[in-house]
């Protein structure tokens, strides 16, 4: 019998409350790591589509912290953001949104993380 030595798979954390999203906020601003949040919404087929990309996304970019967040359940947190479109990408660091991007283009979203993790500016839109 083989033992499977697989490394254990990233984690994309799916927001199930206002305290989890502050909780993650909080982590990212401590330790300076910038955070990925996917809104999406179960009835919106492109953004759930778009879950196995992020999925990737998480085992590719192991410094960024990948929060999914259901419009649905999460009007609140949606509305403070002025999400209005599913899916969207909020790129975040020190809590502080500093990229959006509406729509399901997974080449577009990689390259706007990968423009985050090199930036060492505020702003990167």
């Amino acid at each position: 019998m083989e033992a499977d030595q697989e490394t254990p798979k990233p984690r994309v954390f799916k927001i199930n409350s206002s305290e989890t999203w502050d909780s993650h906020l909080q982590q990212s601003k401590s330790h300076g790591t910038p955070i990925v949040a996917h809104f999406t919404a179960s009835w919106c087929i492109p953004s759930v589509a778009m879950n196995p990309f992020i999925e990737e996304l998480a085992s590719d970019f192991h410094d960024i912290i990948f929060l999914t967040v259901d419009v649905d359940d999460f009007k609140e947190i949606a509305k403070k953001y002025e999400v209005k479109a599913m899916p969207t990408f909020l790129l975040m660091k020190g809590g502080v949104v500093v990229g959006r991007l509406v729509g399901a283009n997974p080449d577009e979203v990689k390259k706007r993380i990968e423009t985050l993790l090199q930036s060492n500016t505020e702003f990167v839109v």
